[in-house]
């Protein structure tokens, strides 16, 4: 009966321990499941980090490849399309010097005072590099004369020059013009008048419609077209070459009548190579643009055939007489000028005052 009848105060205190122990219970019971998740977040933000870091190393790699890619395209499609000038843009003169000439060599010293030679006294600010092939030479000249806007030669507008090839076969008799090679095409045969007849026609064309441009900035709009055309340069250069080829077949005809001929061609008739226009034609024209360029009795006939002073800048020559050298050596007063400069006299840039 005393249990029975004992406090409140006694029976709250018996039940304390109990309730303790219950809150106890609930701690321990949160802090293993706080502790669980804690690991389960753990584990699952080391997995999303492990995964973000995957994907960033994956997409690096997949942004330089396709970087890469991108720019072979653009690369290969900026070969293809864009214009293969053979006449480059204007460069400064001592500029191109210092790229093409470095190093203590005696030749380097050499072209570097020839080009300070060019630069102060002859006031040469600038140069247009020319594509280095065997035509370089008529490439050079041919681009003056157009983007000049010089005018056609009084002798061939005097003459049909289209007419010339059929001339020099049925009014010559030279038959031997079907030898006649269109440089690295090497063709040959009946047709060849028939494809010359195309090539001077073709010239005559262009130096007509150039010479009546007067527009300078037009004029070279037009050049960079017509000199980015390799198909459309080489026509022209091989009828520059069979104006040469007439012309030489024209002073050799005199020379047989005793007539009197320039001294360039008494030069070229003595040589064992050009002794006559078929001696000329395969030892002198069907390599030009193929295995060589015009020697120096070539310039010659090149600057009387189309009429202009073709003045010449010899590097290789600087301190001598021969740095400074025309073709022909004694031109017509009225002939027009233009100028070049060669390093070997094998390959001719364009000079710009």
């Amino acid at each position: 009966m005393e249990a029975l009848r004992s406090s409140p105060r006694e029976r709250e205190s018996a039940r304390t321990p109990a309730g303790s122990d219950q809150v106890h219970s609930w701690i321990l019971v949160t802090s293993q499941v706080v502790s669980i998740a804690w690991r389960a977040a753990r584990v699952s933000v080391t997995m999303v980090m492990s995964l973000l870091s995957a994907s960033l190393c994956y997409f690096r790699r997949l942004h330089l490849h396709l970087g890469h890619r991108l720019k072979w395209w653009i690369g290969y499609l900026q070969r293809k399309f864009k214009r293969n000038l053979s006449v480059e843009a204007e460069v400064d003169l001592l500029s191109y010097c210092a790229r093409e000439w470095k190093g203590n060599t005696p030749r380097a010293k050499l072209m570097r005072k020839a080009y300070e030679e060019l630069f102060w006294r002859h006031h040469i600010k600038c140069v247009r590099p020319v594509k280095r092939d065997n035509y370089d030479a008529l490439r050079s000249v041919l681009f003056q004369i157009f983007s000049q806007g010089l005018s056609f030669p009084s002798w061939m507008k005097e003459k049909d020059i289209v007419k010339l090839p059929e001339k020099l076969l049925f009014s010559q008799g030279c038959n031997w013009i079907q030898q006649y090679s269109f440089g690295p095409e090497k063709y040959t045969g009946s047709n060849v008048f028939g494809k010359l007849r195309k090539c001077v026609e073709l010239l005559k064309t262009q130096w007509t419609e150039f010479s009546g441009m007067r527009d300078y900035h037009k004029r070279g709009s037009m050049c960079n077209i017509l000199f980015s055309d390799a198909i459309l340069e080489y026509k022209l250069y091989e009828a520059v070459k069979f104006i040469m080829l007439y012309q030489v077949t024209e002073v050799y005809e005199q020379m047989k009548t005793n007539k009197i001929i320039p001294g360039l061609f008494r030069l070229l008739f003595s040589r064992e190579s050009s002794s006559d226009p078929l001696s000329f034609m395969m030892n002198h024209l069907n390599p030009m643009g193929d295995t060589c360029g015009p020697e120096q009795i070539d310039m010659f006939i090149l600057g009387y055939s189309l009429q202009v002073k073709i003045k010449v800048f010899r590097l290789f020559k600087f301190n001598s007489r021969d740095f400074t050298v025309y073709y022909p050596e004694e031109p017509v007063r009225e002939w027009p000028e233009i100028s070049l400069l060669t390093e070997n006299d094998r390959q001719y840039h364009i000079p710009v005052f």
